[in-house]
């Protein structure tokens, strides 16, 4: 399998860490943001959104980050990532959509102005951040992991753009049971760190 690669993407992160996490071997493609090369017609026919990550397993090409991290513990992460009945779907989903709506126009959107200057309204995406890192206190107050009480790739898509959060701005000390999580994450067997 060969995962379409950019090293300090957080949702290229995500699938790195699922993979490490479940033990699943990714041959790591480069792809060079800042020349462009996500923007050339080869790349454009794996992912006509000219984004990153992109995973290639034989025939089946699966991109965004949430998808793929589906695609691969149903096929070969197993049940304990992602579960077969529809209740614990849904559950681990909700986490899923939670990553792609507001972690990402919060605090991903923070570090893409700070850490690489993409020109984003900053104190909208400050604002988002603080709400959404609220509503994972809250949640992580009454429960250990997001979905299933262990952990899921619900954990492994929130999780990179909240480690990553300082790169954006926005401090975690006032967020006492995301930092907890977030050391309970790092103590996963198998656990890979961002570079």
């Amino acid at each position: 399998m060969k995962l379409y690669d950019a090293t300090l993407s957080g949702n290229c992160y995500k699938v790195r860490l699922f993979a490490a996490l479940a033990g699943i071997e990714l041959e790591l493609a480069p792809v060079d943001l800042p020349s462009g090369a996500h923007k050339q017609p080869e790349f454009l026919a794996l992912n006509p959104l000219g984004q990153v990550p992109v995973l290639a397993d034989g025939e089946t090409v699966v991109r965004d980050a949430q998808a793929i991290l589906v695609y691969l513990a149903g096929l070969y992460g197993g049940l304990a990532w992602w579960p077969s009945h529809p209740q614990g779907q849904a559950d681990v989903m909700q986490w899923l959509s939670f990553a792609s709506n507001e972690v990402q126009h919060g605090l991903c959107a923070a570090r893409l102005v700070d850490k690489f200057g993409v020109v984003l309204d900053k104190p909208a995406a400050l604002a988002k951040a603080a709400s959404a890192l609220e509503v994972l206190d809250r949640h992580l107050a009454e429960h250990l992991w997001l979905a299933m009480g262990r952990p899921t790739i619900a954990d492994c898509a929130v999780y990179p753009y909240v480690v990553l959060a300082p790169e954006g701005g926005v401090a975690l000390e006032g967020y006492r049971h995301v930092l907890e999580w977030v050391e309970r994450v790092k103590a996963l067997p198998g656990y890979l760190a961002q570079p």
